[in-house]
């Protein structure tokens, strides 16, 4: 199994005549995963590589079946897209852009949460579940993928995109498959952060465990402990937290990666999770250590459960 995407997904582009949705649906085809239509506003009945094109949303839901939209148009027009989708009927949703307008990410996630959509993103490159479904593009070009995302069973989750290629390469490098990756995005609102990302693959019987790659700023990686805390979150988990020489109020990189004084802070977000129960990775090459060593105890626990002693012979 997998989560969020799979083999039956389908999947349209937003805004797919423009440099980023063109990228996609390259990727996209590359994979065996092609979207099945896009939406340009005033480019209906073009084609791009073979998909058609249409005006609205509404309008291709007429033609054909999708359960994801990928949203690939600028900052500023993103919540109006948004909201097509989902006034529409998708159901899922994936954007693409960086910097959205803060309060703009705010009234779509409500909204998208108060009509029961998923929104991954915004700022996310792509999800994989390794040879069902590759939407977005990450992991690069064919050549690349399917060496960097493998059949496996860890969920991999990142604020990072260019962290969830190179995670996964170390653990698929190192035997360690995944069920999933996905950047679930950089910006300070996301639609899908670490507590949601693990509640799914907390109820995926493939996921044995998950990696998370965090960084400074937000409270994302705190409420992901707590959930975890509370019983919501089973499974085991290592995590990797970047920015840990950041500054109070330095950013680097994404838009929600800033240190404030009193909030995000490496060491508020290590402790939390931690406590949690959860494995520190302080490099990337400790994860795939980190993995294999939960899977050995795992095994070790399950043997000395299931081995009988041997009954005492009499002479």
């Amino acid at each position: 199994m997998a989560i969020l995407v799979n083999e039956n997904t389908k999947a349209i582009i937003q805004g797919i005549t423009g440099e980023s949705g063109l990228r996609f649906v390259n990727r996209m085809q590359e994979y065996g995963s092609p979207p099945v239509a896009g939406v340009t506003p005033g480019k209906g009945g073009q084609n791009v590589q073979g998909v058609p094109v249409y005006d609205t949303v509404v309008e291709l839901l007429k033609h054909h079946q999708a359960d994801w939209s990928s949203i690939n148009v600028p900052p500023a027009f993103v919540k109006d897209a948004v909201y097509e989708a989902i006034d529409a009927g998708i159901k899922n949703i994936f954007i693409y852009a960086e910097r959205v307008p803060i309060h703009d990410a705010m009234e779509m996630t409500a909204f998208a949460e108060k009509k029961g959509v998923t929104i991954v993103g915004p700022n996310t490159p792509g999800l994989v579940s390794p040879g069902k479904f590759r939407l977005g593009g990450l992991g690069g070009a064919k050549d690349y993928v399917k060496e960097i995302f493998t059949p496996g069973p860890v969920g991999l989750v990142s604020r990072s995109g260019g962290m969830t290629s190179t995670i996964a390469y170390y653990l698929s490098r190192s035997g360690f498959g995944q069920t999933t990756g996905f950047g679930c995005g950089g910006d300070a609102i996301i639609g899908t952060p670490f507590k949601k990302a693990l509640a799914l693959f907390e109820n995926d019987p493939e996921t044995k465990i998950v990696v998370m790659f965090g960084e400074i700023g937000t409270s994302y990686e705190e409420e992901a402990a707590a959930f975890i805390m509370s019983g919501g979150f089973t499974k085991p988990a290592v995590a990797f937290i970047a920015g840990k020489n950041a500054l109070p109020g330095f950013r680097f990189g994404h838009a929600g990666a800033l240190v404030m004084k009193d909030r995000g802070t490496y060491e508020g977000k290590i402790k939390a999770l931690a406590e949690a129960g959860v494995r520190i990775a302080h490099t990337l090459q400790d994860i795939p250590r980190l993995v294999g060593e939960t899977f050995k105890e795992k095994e070790r626990s399950y043997l000395g459960r299931h081995c009988e002693p041997r009954a005492k012979q009499s002479h």
